[in-house]
């Protein structure tokens, strides 16, 4: 069984983190969403994946080669245009058609039983399986109607609670027959959600739904991005964690120098090579990337670090995400601010909440 990996959007959702990386490189535990995507398929015995690209393309093909380091084997396929969900799903047409197809996006985080979703979708015999979730609410996604023997009646997206027939969202998680390729025009953008499926309904083609009850979160927004990588660390997706267990719920990856007065208090995971000094304070939940420093002093909490972020003596830090290569000279404040990659913040300054362009300089 092959599977397309749809990884070519503009990560437009988790700006200004994704300035300089497409999302999903945004790292989750200190490794690429779609880095977790991949493994998870590996699991499930699906090692045949073509992943379409556009974004900062050279950031994906340089990172996973032919994932010959995952145990798979990865073909790659340009988007100069944008084709859309379903439309780049047909450019790839001559790889996906032998057989039934499996389709995800590279920028949730899930780990979702995908034998299971398999073999509902042959049990039932339909074109297509959507894998969806139940939420508590329905208004932030799109929601898949369906009957009691899980055919697909209806859709509605991001509906008032009030008015939402269903509270089944959408995973974009897909498994398809070859026939599809027949509902999908060539050379141009045509997207699942809005044209292939209720183009399905209008058809009666049979189609339904899996309902899973594993882990699921889209990365929709900077705060799920958080409670993504949040939730990963206090281990409610089962995904891979780097490094190594230093004290109980602490994680410091290879060559990490920690000073003996320094105060970790977990759940932290600590990436490769980063250095901290005398006087630090890094209390959970806490993921920092690789090659970072924290001087003597600094105190940070319940933040997202990417890799290559220096932190300036006696900086106060609380709720951050710092994109990489950050510089923050010292004496540093914020509180819930979002920090684009590539950033130098002046001695002293008070962020508070603020969301920094990427590549800025404040004074």
């Amino acid at each position: 069984m092959r599977a397309m990996i749809m990884a070519a959007g503009l990560g437009t959702r988790l700006w200004p983190l994704t300035g300089f990386t497409p999302k999903p490189m945004a790292p989750i535990l200190n490794r690429p969403a779609l880095y977790h995507i991949l493994k998870l398929l590996s699991r499930h015995g699906i090692t045949e994946v073509v992943v379409n690209l556009h974004h900062f393309p050279s950031a994906i093909t340089s990172y996973l080669g032919d994932g010959s380091d995952l145990g798979i084997s990865i073909r790659y396929a340009y988007e100069q245009e944008l084709l859309g969900t379903a439309g780049g799903v047909k450019n790839n047409e001559d790889f996906l058609s032998g057989d039934t197809f499996l389709v995800m996006s590279g920028d949730s985080l899930t780990d979702l039983d995908l034998e299971a979703l398999v073999a509902d979708h042959r049990a039932r015999g339909g074109l297509a399986t959507l894998a969806v979730k139940p939420v508590d609410d329905p208004s932030d996604f799109g929601v898949i109607v369906a009957d009691s023997g899980g055919r697909i009646t209806g859709f509605q997206e991001k509906p008032p609670a009030d008015e939402a027939l269903s509270n089944l969202c959408n995973a974009g998680i897909y498994v398809f027959e070859p026939e599809i390729f027949e509902k999908i025009p060539a050379a141009t953008f045509y997207d699942f959600g809005k044209q292939v499926f209720p183009g399905l309904l209008e058809t009666g083609e049979p189609f339904f739904v899996h309902e899973t009850s594993h882990y699921w979160n889209d990365v929709g927004s900077l705060e799920e991005y958080r409670q993504g990588n949040f939730d990963a660390l206090r281990g409610h997706v089962r995904i891979e964690a780097p490094g190594h267990e230093a004290a109980p719920g602490v994680r410091f990856g290879e060559r990490t120098d920690v000073a003996s007065s320094a105060i970790l208090e977990g759940p932290v995971l600590i990436g490769d090579d980063c250095v901290i000094e005398e006087g630090v304070v890094l209390r959970g939940p806490l993921v920092v990337g690789d090659h970072c420093t924290f001087a003597s002093g600094v105190r940070l909490d319940a933040a997202i670090v990417w890799s290559g972020c220096c932190v300036g003596p006696e900086s106060r830090l609380s709720g951050v995400m710092l994109g990489r290569d950050v510089f923050l000279q010292a004496r540093v404040e914020a509180s819930g601010a979002v920090v684009g990659g590539r950033s130098f913040v002046a001695e002293g300054h008070d962020l508070g909440d603020r969301v920094v362009e990427p590549g800025s300089v404040v004074m």
